[in-house]
């Protein structure tokens, strides 16, 4: 695979221009990105970087974390804190996820979507307003495992860290995370599926595919 050395604020831009003039296949009004990468990738800050790169091209978009649709610490850490079928598989609100930020951009939807619903820190519901994305306005989905979920995505980028990389950039509180990130890989291979790869094991020298 040909990676080609890139900065995060060209790639932004990169990104920006291709989601300008890009459609959803289904009919929809709203493109729907995903920003999928571990936490210690920070695929929030692409996110971010992207809609900055639109907002000064003329383009609405909204970033959504994931992390604002964990479920409750009574359903995520039922089987402990460190429980890795569990994070794989049971910490975000995935129904959630589809009532309040894709069903809305689907095809003859209303465009209101929910930013977050749920407080991981204080464990209670967030209570925000509902956003209005006008027609042309770009979703920005970031956070792990994003392509596990048949979620309806216009463009998918996945940010890339080695298994070294991944453990060297995550805290060691996080450590007993890395099987999950392991088991994404080996039943996923989101390098291999996702649109645009990025590979982000230095973070001061990325790269891509173009």
């Amino acid at each position: 695979m040909r990676l080609e050395a890139i900065t995060w604020d060209r790639l932004a831009d990169q990104l920006a221009d291709r989601l300008l003039a890009l459609e959803p296949a289904d009919g929809s009004v709203w493109p729907r990105v995903a920003v999928d990468g571990a936490p210690a990738a920070r695929p929030g800050e692409l996110a971010e970087r992207v809609a900055e790169a639109l907002r000064v091209r003329g383009r609405p978009s909204l970033v959504v974390d994931t992390e604002g649709f964990l479920r409750p610490a009574s359903l995520r850490l039922e089987h402990g804190r460190r429980d890795v079928e569990s994070y794989y598989g049971g910490w975000f609100d995935t129904s959630a996820l589809w009532r309040e930020v894709f069903t809305p951009l689907d095809p003859g939807g209303d465009g209101r979507v929910l930013p977050d619903l749920w407080d991981p820190v204080a464990d209670r519901a967030t209570r925000s307003s509902y956003v209005q994305l006008p027609p042309g306005g770009v979703l920005l989905l970031h956070g792990p495992f994003l392509l596990r979920h048949w979620f309806p995505f216009d463009l998918t980028v996945h940010l890339l860290l080695s298994p070294g990389a991944l453990r060297r950039h995550t805290p060691e509180s996080g450590h007993w995370t890395l099987p999950a990130f392991e088991r994404y890989t080996s039943e996923t291979d989101p390098a291999g599926t996702a649109d645009v790869l990025v590979r982000a094991d230095d973070p001061r020298h990325p790269a891509w595919t173009g």
